[in-house]
C-alpha cells in the first residue's frame, strides 16, 4: 500500500526486466555532431529511410545547449574539431559511461598529424604470407624552408617527394598534396608539413574504409608513375588535387590486371584489426599503394578518422548493422549480468561440467 504518492522501490531484478523491455521496444538514438558538409554527404536519404526501418533516429546535437541536457543518447557521432568541443565530449564520457561516443577525442587527435599517423603501421611491421604492409620513409619539418634541402640530404630521401600539411583538419587543403622533383624547390615549400618518399604504384591507390568489423575496399586514381627520364627533365613543385575523391573512382576503369588487383583479403583485415586496437578508432580508412612491379609489396601511406562513407557502396547498410551491432553487444553484457546475479550461469555451468 503507497501513502501518501509514495513509490515503492524496485529491485535490481525488476530493473532489469524494465530495462531489457525498454531496449525491445525503444528506437537506437544517435545524436550527431557534424559540419553542415559532412552532414550532407553521410546523412543520406538512402541511409535515413533504411535507418528509420531498422529503428534507429539520428538526432542533431544543438552545440549551443550543454551535451548533458540533450538526449538521452545511446550513440554520439562526431567530427567536429577544436579543444572546446573534445573537452565537452571528455566530460560528458565521464558522465555518461553508458554512452558509445564514436571515437574517443584522444584517439582521433593521433590520426589528426601526420608525423604520428603511420607510426603504428610502422610499429606493426606486418609481414605474413600475404604480403608486407610498410609505410613510406618520411621526414617532418616544423619551421625554416631553407633547412629543408639539406635536411633531405642527410635523412637520405630520394626524389621526387611527396608533399603533405603535417595537419589533418578536415579542410580540403590539408588533403592537398604536391610533388616536389628538385632540390632548389625544397626551400620554396611552406611548413609545417610531411616530406614523404615517392613510390612508383600504377596510379592507383586502394581505400579501404573500416566500419567497426566491416572492411570495404575500392580503387581510386592517384598520382602518376615518375620515371627517370621525367625525374631529370622536371623542376618546381607540382600541386595536385585531392586525387582519392570519389569521382576519381578506377573501379570501372580499363587497368593493368597487376596494377587494379586488389590487395589479399585476409592482410587487409589483419592490418584493420591491428590498427583498430591499436589506433582506439572503428571509424576510419586506410589509403594504401601497390609498389609498382611487386605483388605482395604494399605502402599505408595516409589514415583518416570518419572518411567520406557516403563514397563507399552499400554504406548504409554496412553502417546501420555496425550502430545496431554495439547496442546489442551492450544488452548482452548486461543480460549476462543479469543472469549471473540470478545463478542462471552458475546453474548452467555446474549442468554442462
Amino acid at each position: 500500500m503507497r501513502l501518501n504518492g509514495e513509490i515503492p522501490c524496485r529491485s535490481e531484478d525488476e530493473k532489469e526486466k524494465d530495462w531489457s523491455s525498454q531496449q525491445q521496444q525503444q528506437k537506437l538514438v544517435v545524436g550527431y555532431a557534424l559540419t553542415s558538409k559532412k552532414t550532407k554527404s553521410f546523412l543520406q536519404p538512402k541511409l535515413q529511410g533504411l535507418a528509420r526501418k531498422k529503428g534507429i533516429s539520428f538526432v542533431a546535437i544543438d552545440q549551443n545547449r550543454p551535451l548533458s541536457d540533450q538526449g538521452p543518447f545511446d550513440i554520439v557521432l562526431h567530427k567536429l574539431s577544436g579543444k572546446e568541443w573534445r573537452q565537452i565530449l571528455e566530460d560528458y564520457r565521464q558522465i555518461h559511461p553508458e554512452v558509445t561516443v564514436l571515437d574517443p577525442p584522444d584517439a582521433i587527435q593521433h590520426v589528426h598529424n601526420r608525423q604520428s599517423m603511420l607510426q603504428d603501421v610502422a610499429d606493426l611491421n606486418l609481414s605474413d604470407c600475404y604480403g608486407k604492409v610498410c609505410v613510406p620513409r618520411q621526414l617532418v619539418i616544423i619551421k625554416d624552408p631553407s633547412s629543408i634541402p639539406d635536411a633531405v640530404i642527410k635523412a637520405g630521401l630520394g626524389l621526387p617527394l611527396v608533399v603533405k600539411p603535417l595537419v589533418v583538419d578536415g579542410s580540403a587543403e590539408s588533403h592537398e598534396l604536391s610533388l616536389a622533383y628538385d632540390q632548389f624547390s625544397l626551400s620554396k615549400l611552406n611548413p609545417p608539413l610531411v616530406l614523404q618518399e615517392f613510390v612508383n604504384h600504377g596510379g592507383v591507390l586502394f581505400k579501404v574504409y573500416i566500419v567497426g568489423e566491416a572492411v570495404k575496399v575500392v580503387r581510386r586514381f592517384s598520382l602518376p608513375d615518375v620515371n627517370e627520364r621525367e625525374l631529370l627533365n622536371s623542376t618546381g613543385v607540382y600541386r595536385f588535387p585531392r586525387v582519392s575523391c570519389a569521382a576519381a573512382s578506377a573501379d570501372d576503369a580499363d587497368l593493368d590486371p597487376q596494377v587494379a588487383e586488389l590487395p589479399p583479403r585476409p592482410l587487409l583485415e589483419r592490418l584493420a584489426r591491428e590498427l583498430r586496437r591499436r589506433l582506439g578508432l572503428r571509424l576510419f580508412n586506410i589509403d594504401i599503394i601497390r609498389e609498382l612491379g611487386t605483388r605482395d609489396r604494399f605502402y599505408v601511406i595516409d589514415i583518416n578518422y570518419f572518411p567520406g562513407y557516403g563514397k563507399m557502396p552499400e554504406y548504409e547498410h554496412i553502417f546501420t548493422d555496425f550502430l545496431l551491432s554495439l547496442v546489442q553487444g551492450k544488452y548482452i553484457k548486461r543480460q549476462l549480468r543479469f543472469l549471473g546475479r540470478r545463478g542462471f550461469l552458475t546453474s548452467y555451468s555446474e549442468s554442462v561440467s
